[in-house]
């Protein structure tokens, strides 16, 4: 995804990035505890990522007489919630949910879970039940500040990329832009159509159905790619969308009544 990112912003990551990758690598080596972890992610998000230390970071911020470890609030609005593990830490199952539960309780879509090392964003979307997705990650310690991959990366996170609501922008375009999506659509009846058709043109004589060819790439695509809750969200979003797409393009008095079918054989 192509991400504008401001010359002063590139140049302050590619500044202070290598400057924490020190002091994380030290603070490894120490294995320091929670409480100085998050000390150092709070000067992270100060340095690095852009916001005032004393009036945007809060520290134990209330969640329904919990507390979550940071919050980033801007002009009033909290933008993400942070759960903070001590460095030596690795990120598990449980943390993710506990830094789930926060942004729930507190109506927030985005969450952060570190140890400092390790950066998770999640976005939450609040359905029933609520659902949580992996937006981005990354390791602290193998940023390249300079590449604009990994710059993309934290400006999503930064002040800077927050007033563009470039985590939005970053999270529509991985939704799209991943396997379970690109499964769909070699699956929709679009793109069979295309298949159905380009296999004919090297036999034009062959009797060949897109219900042949659908079952066919169950063998090309891997199981966990067409499978699974993920699969299955991505398959109903191509469909709502060529379904869209349809109905715009076709005038209502010749759209097929509800029930009927087009013929998907030869």
């Amino acid at each position: 995804m192509n991400i504008r990112i401001p010359k002063k912003v590139a140049e302050r990551f590619a500044k202070q990035v290598p400057v924490f990758q020190k002091v994380l690598r030290a603070a490894n080596d120490r294995d320091v505890n929670e409480s100085d972890t998050v000390t150092i992610v709070t000067d992270i998000l100060s340095a690095v990522f852009g916001f005032d230390k004393y009036s945007e970071i809060t520290r134990e911020h209330a969640v329904r007489r919990t507390f979550c470890d940071l919050a980033v609030e801007v002009d009033g609005e909290v933008k993400f919630l942070m759960e903070v593990k001590a460095i030596g830490l690795t990120l598990k199952e449980d943390h993710i949910r506990q830094a789930v539960n926060y942004g729930a309780n507190h109506g927030i879509q985005w969450v952060v879970l570190t140890n400092g090392v390790d950066w998770q964003v999640y976005h939450l979307r609040f359905e029933r039940p609520i659902e949580h997705e992996l937006t981005c990650s990354f390791s602290f310690l193998e940023l390249a500040p300079r590449k604009k991959e990994e710059q993309a990366k934290l400006f999503i996170l930064c002040r800077e990329g927050l007033a563009k609501d470039a985590i939005q922008k970053f999270h529509t375009h991985s939704e799209i832009v991943n396997r379970f999506f690109l499964g769909a659509v070699i699956q929709s009846d679009t793109v069979l159509g295309v298949i159905r058709r380009e296999l004919r043109r090297l036999s034009p004589s062959a009797k060949i159905s897109q219900t042949e060819i659908s079952g066919l790439l169950g063998d090309v695509l891997k199981r966990d790619v067409v499978e699974g809750e993920q699969a299955d969200r991505a398959r109903m979003s191509v469909q709502r969308a060529a379904g869209k797409a349809l109905r715009k393009r076709t005038p209502r008095s010749k759209r097929p009544k509800q029930g009927s079918s087009e013929d998907k054989g030869e």
